[in-house]
């Protein structure tokens, strides 16, 4: 049973204070994580434009959006300026990289691209991912190789883009097993590597779901041969961080045993597969997903 944690960091308060507490976690259980972060403006605010997509205000409710993300979130891009992330307190993302975890990038405005991928040009997407890559590449002493769409948004565009990054993986897609991405017809690179489990903010809060009973939801679904959980800094190293503590133990319990997407991109050997565009429950709007073999 093979397990892969994937941690986005999508706001300043998630970078400064989640991710700590999970590098704590991972040291814990001598865990091995890819964290992918958002290194420019915390613009949460805008987010509010998506109260229109069906299930966004349902999942506000279900996950006690203001005391899980903090009124101040809520309102960085709007009524209160946009910090920038990493900038903010560079020392937490060389802690991870210096702790030996798998580090990329996420964005550099995380709501602009996962917002606007359809409406952005290949060359305000390369541009945005170049600003993050030169701040990663001065904190860390090397480029990043790894990539993570926000909200799993992308588009031939993102994906012709992507090919110049140098990069060894990307994770912008849901799906079951690393594979070589197949768009509207055309083939591209490098590998992408999905998230197969639900994320905590689709399916907290539905029937039967809750902190006591997710751990086991997420273990049940341990099901493929190359499994990724997506966390978030935000939810699962904030007021989720006991909920993560006991998913990440009964995991060990049942013989799991920890990689990293890096680790998978290395030991797959993916084939051609096909995305489309589509829904999850649970998530507002639409995303990509790997299709069915």
């Amino acid at each position: 049973m093979k397990l892969a944690v994937k941690v986005d960091v999508d706001t300043l308060r998630g970078y400064r204070e989640g991710v700590p507490n999970l590098l704590d976690l991972f040291k814990k259980h001598g865990i091995k994580a890819s964290i992918f972060f958002s290194f420019g403006p915390d613009n949460s605010g805008k987010a509010i434009r998506r109260i229109f997509r069906p299930g966004f205000i349902s999942k506000m409710m279900r996950t006690k959006a203001p005391s899980t993300y903090g009124l101040k979130t809520l309102m960085y891009g709007t009524l209160l300026p946009a910090p920038l992330i990493v900038p903010s307190a560079p020392d937490v993302f060389k802690r991870a990289v210096d702790e030996g975890h798998d580090c990329g990038v996420h964005a550099w405005d995380h709501v602009l691209v996962q917002d606007e991928m359809r409406k952005l040009t290949k060359d305000n997407f390369t541009q945005l991912f170049y600003k993050a890559a030169e701040m990663y590449e001065k904190l860390a002493g090397r480029k990043p190789k790894s990539y993570a769409a926000p909200g799993w948004q992308l588009s031939s565009m993102s994906l012709e883009a992507e090919q110049s990054f140098g990069l060894d993986y990307c994770s912008d897609v849901r799906g079951h097993s690393p594979f070589m991405p197949v768009f509207e017809g055309k083939e591209y690179s490098p590998m992408q590597v999905p998230g197969t489990l639900p994320t905590m903010d689709e399916i907290f809060g539905l029937p039967g779901i809750n902190d006591e009973t997710l751990p086991s939801v997420w273990l049940k679904g341990l099901t493929n041969e190359w499994n990724v959980v997506t966390i978030h800094a935000e939810m699962e190293g904030l007021s989720k961080l006991g909920v993560c503590d006991k998913f990440l133990t009964m995991a060990r319990d049942a013989g799991a045993e920890f990689s990293t997407l890096s680790q998978y991109a290395a030991a797959s050997q993916p084939k051609r597969c096909n995305i489309k565009i589509g829904t999850l429950t649970g998530r507002a709007g639409t995303l990509a997903l790997q299709e069915a073999d």
